[in-house]
């Protein structure tokens, strides 16, 4: 009878085990596999995440400074920008940048240009707006907001945005940007391909997602 009651007793035990791994499993898919993912971001601010699922945060402030174009950028990340800029024109590569800080009321209206361009194809309004968050970040989630991102193009008199886009893949980190939405990674960042947004992390960690071919999120997951 003692035996059969500690066999019990050790069967109930390895139950509640199982059930507590079990919940330890669901909650860490929650956390970081379920598609709506919540990474942890560091204090850095270089690497704030900000995405479908991560706002900007409401403490976030900035000082921002004005390219020569017009366009401003987190005036801490101003030195960088110039100095890729400068190499690019080294080289015979002529970017600019047509994007930088955006307002919320900017980003609102560029959702709503969207929107209100795929319903002029002839879309409905429902798929518009399903098709417009694949491209735009609704209010409160661009990093363009955080004005550490840069949408860079070809100034189309010297450069193309082919030539641009092919020098930055290669080159950008070493200034401490990083292509945020590459290619074969919308799955994870929420935004398809864009060839032209560059947005800083800083030279150590633009080192190692260059090189390990990651995304911020992907890089956030495995490191913090």
């Amino acid at each position: 009878m003692k035996k059969t009651k500690k066999k019990k007793g050790g069967c109930m035990t390895v139950s509640v085990l199982m059930l507590l791994i079990s919940a330890l499993c669901v909650t860490l898919l929650l956390k970081f596999g379920g598609g709506k993912a919540e990474y942890l971001t560091p204090s850095d601010w270089r690497l704030t995440l900000v995405n479908g699922d991560n706002p900007v945060p409401d403490d976030w402030k900035q000082e921002l400074a004005e390219l020569d174009d017009g366009v401003r950028v987190d005036s801490r990340i101003y030195p960088f920008l110039q100095e890729m800029f400068g190499d690019m024109e080294n080289e015979g590569i002529y970017a600019v940048a047509g994007e930088g800080y955006r307002t919320s009321d900017e980003q609102r209206q560029m959702m709503e240009d969207k929107i209100a361009a795929y319903v002029n194809e002839g879309c409905s309004e429902k798929r518009a707006k399903r098709l417009a968050s694949k491209e735009v970040a609704q209010v409160g989630r661009s990093e363009h907001q955080l004005g550490l991102a840069v949408d860079i193009n070809g100034d189309k008199l010297h450069s193309s945005n082919e030539e641009v886009y092919s020098w930055l893949a290669e080159n950008a980190y070493k200034y401490g940007f990083i292509l945020r939405y590459p290619e074969g990674k919308s799955d994870i960042t929420g935004i398809e391909y864009e060839p032209w947004h560059y947005r800083y992390v800083g030279k150590e960690a633009a080192e190692e997602i260059f090189s390990r071919s990651l995304c911020l999120e992907e890089y956030l997951m495995q490191n913090y």
